[in-house]
Order: structure tokens, then C-alpha cells, then sequence
């Protein structure tokens, strides 16, 4: 048991180095951390297995744990941070946010006053300038897959916003087809009016809730 315990405490402080050296990398901080945790999930997984006996099982434990946090989930690559500031750039003022998830995968959220009319799902013109620069950063990573929700406001029933949001985001797919993004890497959803991020008892919470969301991630090696 105490050599279990000074494995884990090894463990723990290899986990904040990795995620804390000033002289790594992006891209190393996010595999150094997910092999840290990995590490020490593995640990007490090996811990485990052995019945606390022997120390050796949690140090295979976090070895294979490791493997898998530094390979699992997405990866914020270079290429990543790229396709970011080349968004941001090309949304500018547009009102559409460009922004970095907690698993590492590139979001635009496009709200409705850039995208679609009420009750709509053809694609406003001042939308198009930014899904074109899009699409020009998905040629340019082409490792990365595309998910994209449309979300609508509780106005009307669920037999009206469920299709309405699906075929928002369907619409926003179809453009980056048209403009060279192979349709095999992106895929659709439509969560209606389920998933609001605003009071949908003001206009300007309606609003914000009708949307379209767009996921890019490139999967961890």
C-alpha cells in the first residue's frame, strides 16, 4: 500500500508538470495533459485489479493509461489554432463567435440575425462571405470532421422546430458541399428548441437561441 500511494503521488505531480510547462507547446500541453490524467486513471485502475498489493500493476496501470489520455478525445493541433484565428478574422463584426471547447474542438456559434430569418432555413446572404472562408480552412485540414446543430426558440410546437433546425443545419451543410467540403465529413443534428442558452421569454433571448452551431475536431492520434 505504500508503494501504491507513492505511485500515485508520482502521478499526480507528473500530471501538473505536463499540464503546467511554460515552454510547451499548445498542441503538447493538450497530449501531456490527457496522458497525465490518463496516467493517473490507469494508476487506480492497476491498484485495483492488483487488490492494492503490489505497486508494479499501478505502474503498468498509468504507462497504458497514459497511452490512451494522450491518444484519446481531440487534438488542438496547429492547424487547429490556424483555422481559429483565420475564423476569427473572417467573422469579424459579423456577430458570429468563434471559440475553443473543453475538448478541444473548434465551435462557430451562429446566431439567427446572421444565419436565417424566422421560421427559415435559406441561408441569409451576409452568412455566405463567412461559410466561404470556412470552408477554405476545411480544404486547408482536411483530418478534421464537421458537426452542425441547428437549435430554434420555443415559439411554435416541436412538430414545427424539430424539422426547422434540422433543415437549418442541413442548408449550412449543403454550402459547404457546394464549396468543395466533402460531405462524407460532416454530419447534422437538429436539437429544436431544446438546448436554449438565453430566456426565451424576451425577444432578444428568442433570438439568441435560434441558431446554428458548428463543431470542427480533429481526432487525437
Amino acid at each position: 500500500m505504500k508503494n501504491l500511494m507513492t505511485t500515485l503521488v508520482a502521478v499526480a505531480i507528473a500530471s501538473a508538470s505536463l499540464s503546467g510547462c511554460a515552454n510547451m507547446s499548445e498542441t503538447q500541453q493538450t497530449t501531456g495533459t490527457g496522458a497525465a490524467v490518463g496516467a493517473g486513471v490507469g494508476a487506480l485502475l492497476g491498484a485495483l485489479t492488483a487488490g492494492g498489493h503490489t505497486g508494479r500493476s499501478a505502474v503498468t496501470g498509468a504507462a497504458v493509461g497514459a497511452a490512451l489520455g494522450a491518444g484519446g478525445g481531440y487534438l488542438w493541433s496547429q492547424h487547429m489554432q490556424k483555422q481559429k484565428e483565420a475564423m476569427e478574422k473572417a467573422s469579424q463584426g459579423t456577430g458570429v463567435s468563434v471559440s475553443q471547447t473543453a475538448d478541444n474542438q473548434l465551435k462557430l456559434n451562429i446566431p439567427s440575425d446572421v444565419s436565417f430569418d424566422s421560421g427559415r432555413y435559406d441561408i441569409k446572404p451576409n452568412l455566405r462571405p463567412v461559410l466561404d472562408r470556412f470552408a477554405t480552412t476545411l480544404q486547408q485540414n482536411p483530418v478534421t470532421t464537421v458537426r452542425i446543430v441547428g437549435h430554434t426558440d420555443n415559439t411554435g410546437s416541436d412538430a414545427i422546430n424539430n424539422p426547422l433546425s434540422v433543415n437549418r443545419a442541413s442548408a449550412t451543410r449543403d454550402y459547404l458541399v457546394k464549396r468543395g467540403v466533402a460531405a462524407s465529413r460532416i454530419s447534422i443534428d437538429g436539437m429544436g428548441s431544446r438546448q436554449p442558452i438565453a430566456d426565451n421569454s424576451s425577444v432578444a433571448g428568442r433570438a439568441a437561441n435560434r441558431r446554428v452551431e458548428i463543431f470542427v475536431g480533429e481526432a487525437g492520434k
